[in-house]
């Protein structure tokens, strides 16, 4: 899977997830970045791409995620 692939599926999830179609995410993307993006967000979100991608994030991965680039690397790893 390239990352052009993952952006495309987790596009259409961050949109599902946050109920606006307008919404591309890329490697600088933050919560800061959406203002709907917060705690019990995040949890849907990381709920939301683990299913997308048939994967599950550690703990530690979850915390250490700082964009949405890093997020891109963990799903390409796992995939």
């Amino acid at each position: 899977m390239s990352r052009e692939e993952v952006y495309e599926r987790l596009n259409a999830v961050f949109q599902d997830v946050f109920d606006d179609e307008t919404i591309t995410v890329n490697d600088g993307t933050t919560a800061n970045d959406i203002e709907e993006w917060d705690s019990l967000e995040h949890i849907n979100l990381i709920v939301a791409v683990e299913e997308e991608f048939g994967i599950k994030f550690g703990m530690g991965e979850v915390n250490g995620m700082k964009n949405v680039g890093e997020m891109v690397d963990i799903i390409l790893k796992k995939s």
